[in-house]
């Protein structure tokens, strides 16, 4: 990718940004803190494709209050959990509350979204056939988090191939620049890596806000090509493994539609959806941690983040 051309290095280079990001790096974000900066941002009204840049006062207030009232916040002030919440009830205007949204970390399976994107945008510029085999592998690599049928994936598409979709200026969902983002430089096996992420040498990594921003194109249909779309999302429906977030919802909202990729892998936790209600509202939550009881943390994450929406558009906001 020519970063010259990317837009966000061209956000970057402002030294306001130069700045905020300095004073960013000396301390981690606090619990009541709405900073665009953590985006690697500084401009309130610029937007990625539609995906804010700041935090809805109201939606970052019920965030807070509940990573609070859980004693969470110690987990956020040592960088060991990151949430990004994401209403998208009304897809033309979504609204943000994140904590440590930026912030990278080992993400296991979950980073197979980056795969998914890879195998789908080939076959729309016809470099790869969708065969049944094929087909077949995506369903298993997303529900079943086949590492066999991941890395059968990844090499048949191929680790630079993956990561120049995921750096190209279209999708942005990795830049150096903005703390990294999605990023597949292992197959999912014995092999060696091919490229670990250069930020923090891990095989497999996510930040909450690029996957999001993974779910809000899906949303919109803007990833690969908009007939794809419904495939890509029908692929992350039904997961076979209830655990974490699919858990935590099972008992909160069961009724709900849930779109999700997840990855365990020793202390290391994370999980991701779409989520739709039966009343209309809809969400993405991202949650990625790195402590021995994640897997709990995300199961009761996911509920607190349902009562938020609810609470949210209660409100009237």
């Amino acid at each position: 990718m020519n970063m010259n051309t990317s837009i966000w290095q061209r956000v970057i280079s402002s030294p306001l940004v130069v700045l905020a990001t300095a004073a960013l790096l000396q301390s981690p974000l606090a619990v009541g803190q709405t900073n665009d900066d953590q985006l690697g941002l500084t401009d309130p009204n610029a937007y990625m494709n539609g995906f804010p840049t700041q935090s809805d006062i109201t939606l970052q207030a019920l965030l807070d209050k509940a990573i609070e009232a859980n004693e969470l916040d110690s987990y956020i002030e040592k960088k060991e959990l990151s949430v990004t919440l994401v209403d998208i009830t009304d897809i033309d205007n979504p609204k943000l509350a994140q904590a440590n949204g930026s912030t990278s970390f080992y993400a296991a399976s979950l980073p197979k979204l980056a795969i998914l994107l890879a195998v789908y945008e080939e076959a729309h510029l016809d470099n790869l056939e969708l065969t049944p085999e094929i087909n077949a592998a995506l369903v298993n690599m997303i529900r079943h988090s086949s590492n066999r049928d991941a890395t059968y994936l990844y090499n048949l598409v191929g680790a630079p191939r993956i990561a120049e979709i995921l750096q190209s200026e279209r999708y942005q969902f990795y830049d150096e620049n903005t703390g990294g983002g999605l990023w597949v430089g292992k197959p999912y096996g014995k092999q060696g890596a091919w490229k670990r992420d250069p930020l923090t040498n891990f095989s497999h990594a996510a930040t909450g806000i690029q996957v999001a921003r993974f779910y809000y194109m899906l949303q919109r249909n803007e990833l690969t090509d908009p007939t794809y779309c419904p495939l890509i999302k029908e692929t992350l429906a039904d997961s076979a493994i209830e655990h974490k977030f699919v858990k935590g919802l099972k008992s909160e909202n069961p009724t709900a539609e849930i779109f999700r990729k997840s990855g365990t892998w020793r202390n290391y936790h994370s999980d991701s959806a779409i989520v739709e209600s039966e009343n209309g509202h809809k969400y993405i939550a991202v949650a990625l941690s790195n402590t021995p009881n994640g897997g709990v943390i995300l199961e009761q994450m996911i509920k607190h983040l349902d009562r938020i929406i609810e609470k949210y558009h209660s409100t009237g906001s």
